[in-house]
């Protein structure tokens, strides 16, 4: 039976938070296989607290999007796999925040879309979380309305440093990870990232009760979690994009403007990948994958879009990713479960 090993916990203080990727000294060091406690805080840093909150007032810019960590893996250099194994995501409050913003978001004019029309209005909604009953209630601002949606809580920020020295704003995604806003970010998911630098320097943040597919008017249900991860590395396996498996499917991501771009980014990386496992030719794979695969979007509003290319793992029949890495953090995860 495997036995999970002993945890590391992090809870940083509001003056540890990191508001980037790069340009950080790691707030700890950890051994692969290691298991991680630790606390994050919402995108708005907990400071909107109320429909009367709007985040223009109380939020300052660049403080937005605070994100925990970074967290050192000994060993790990550039060109390494760092794997991240989510093993549970739990909100910390009883509620969540949304919001829509004069200037963020896919249906309103940002400055690099300049309309002529007025911005949308700011507005503020709180959604009640009750973590028993799995479920997060949205209501209407104006009219009756309401509607129980069912919790499912993620993360959309997670990341390591990228190469080459560069600092990139936590709210930017890219092929270091960041601010990918996929909801395949949940708990019994493994993200895959390359390590750019040594060490790795992980770090993990927005997290989100529930969101869509698109992550459309610019913030999802923003929550403050308690989190656990495993961490682990591989050798030599660094893939060129953040990528993802959970039990049933592979997933690759793209990060780009247009959205053409990163849907190409994300297609192309997914085929490679297919090829590689299958060892077969690459218009095979593209086939396969043109056949088998889906492609849903999981930020169409930040500073670049992300897409997520998925393909079902019953294509591959036994041939397992990464020598089967995320069945036996699976494994570690359920030992963890048991035994905390």
């Amino acid at each position: 039976m495997t036995t999970a090993p002993e945890p590391v916990r992090l809870s940083p203080a509001p003056e540890d938070y990191a508001y980037t990727f790069g340009g950080r000294p790691p707030l700890t060091t950890v051994q692969p296989g290691t298991v991680v406690e630790l606390t994050t805080e919402d995108c708005f840093g907990g400071k909107v607290r109320g429909a009367g909150d709007l985040p223009s007032q109380v939020c300052v810019f660049p403080y937005l999007n605070p994100v925990t960590g970074p967290i050192a893996v000994a060993g790990a250099e550039p060109g390494d796999l760092l794997a991240v194994h989510f093993v549970e995501i739990t909100p910390t409050r009883d509620h969540g925040i949304s919001s829509t913003f004069p200037h963020f978001g896919a249906l309103t004019a940002t400055h690099q879309t300049a309309m002529l029309h007025p911005a949308l209005e700011e507005r503020v909604w709180i959604y009640d979380l009750d973590l028993k009953a799995g479920l997060c209630h949205f209501r209407a601002h104006h009219g009756e309305f309401t509607v129980a949606l069912p919790l499912d809580p993620m993360h959309g920020t997670v990341g390591v440093a990228p190469a080459g020295g560069e600092v990139l704003a936590s709210i930017t995604p890219g092929a270091h990870g960041g601010n990918l806003d996929t909801p395949e970010m949940r708990a019994g998911t493994t993200a895959y990232f390359r390590v750019n630098v040594e060490g790795g320097l992980l770090a993990v943040g927005d997290g989100h009760a529930r969101q869509g597919e698109g992550e459309v008017c610019g913030t999802a249900v923003e929550a403050a979690m308690r989190t656990t991860v495993i961490v682990d590395l591989v050798k030599g396996a660094g893939p060129a994009w953040p990528r993802l498996e959970n039990d049933g499917f592979l997933i690759t991501t793209g990060s780009a403007r247009p959205l053409e771009d990163a849907f190409r980014i994300s297609q192309h990386d997914l085929v490679g990948w297919t090829s590689d496992l299958l060892g077969l030719d690459q218009l095979d794979a593209y086939q396969l994958v043109s056949q088998a695969g889906l492609a849903p979007a999981a930020n169409v509003c930040d500073t670049n879009y992300t897409m997520a290319a998925k393909l079902p793992k019953s294509v591959l029949g036994s041939v397992r990713a990464y020598d089967g890495l995320h069945d036996r953090l699976r494994e570690t995860a359920a030992a963890y479960l048991r035994h905390r």
